[in-house]
């Protein structure tokens, strides 16, 4: 699922040139193009797996970074032939089609499915109590040695220090942050956040500082998370809030930062 390695199962499709005909997948990369069509429906777009083209283009992506940032005719030329929908799954054998070739980023829900697939295998070892973490992505299960409940820190979003913001306790549950305080660059006194939104094509502006979302696996916690950010607070917490879904934003302002959680949240929160 990796858009750096040319021998990757995903880059090796990425590179068809003719994407019209059914193309087989791995039943794991199924697995997480049918989870990212979902949420990217339960998101308006928000969340969408086709926008590679444009990471790349804003130098996230395996190339390198641009001398300068794009025009607007770039990004409307590469927005053009980007969508979800151009996406065509199959189920049985499974596999994939678009009418335009796309290229596709896994980048906001692969780790969450990396995490997934090591507790799957700890679960089929009968190991009752694990906590497994990738690059921020967490799921746990069962106790502690001890018997208490996992204790994990949601950080603060500053990008000099590292401090706690809220700490929460989990039991057989996932949980996965976006924000825009780790992976940015400036350029002409500007700064660019990772997060680009599908829509505009454009890294993210508002004040939502970063999304924390508690799920079931760690493959749906870390997508919500990165859709969440990119709608920005009000819209993400209000579908969090009519989806039942766990939420927690940190939102910045001129004195500090400023947190709002959903309902779902409040009884994972410790302190």
């Amino acid at each position: 699922m990796s858009t750096w390695r040319a021998d990757s199962e995903l880059s090796q499709l990425n590179q068809a040139g003719d994407q019209s005909q059914w193309m087989p997948l791995s039943e794991p990369l199924y697995e997480v193009l049918r989870r990212a069509e979902a949420i990217s429906e339960l998101t308006s777009g928000a969340f969408d797996v086709t926008i590679g083209p444009v990471v790349n283009l804003w130098g996230f992506g395996p190339q390198a970074r641009p001398e300068q940032v794009p025009s607007d005719q770039e990004l409307a030329e590469v927005l053009a032939v980007t969508g979800y929908d151009k996406l065509e799954l199959r189920e049985q054998p499974p596999a994939v089609r678009a009418e335009q070739p796309q290229y596709i980023d896994l980048s906001a829900i692969a780790k969450g499915y990396g995490v997934d697939a090591v507790a799957r295998y700890l679960d089929s070892e009968g190991i009752k109590a694990y906590l497994v973490e990738i690059g921020g992505e967490v799921r746990v299960n069962g106790r502690k040695p001890g018997g208490d409940a996992w204790r994990l820190a949601i950080e603060e979003p500053t990008s000099d220090a590292r401090q706690v913001n809220r700490i929460v306790a989990l039991e057989s549950s996932a949980m996965a942050t976006s924000g825009d305080y780790r992976n940015y660059y400036e350029s002409e006194g500007r700064r660019f956040s990772h997060t680009i939104d599908p829509v505009t094509g454009r890294p993210i502006k508002h004040n939502l500082a970063s999304v924390t979302v508690i799920a079931e696996d760690c493959m749906s916690a870390d997508a919500l998370a990165t859709g969440f950010n990119v709608m920005g607070f009000e819209k993400a917490q209000a579908l969090a809030t009519r989806e039942n879904i766990p939420a927690y934003f940190i939102i910045r302002t001129e004195n500090g930062f400023e947190t709002h959680q959903t309902p779902a949240f409040s009884s994972y929160v410790t302190q």
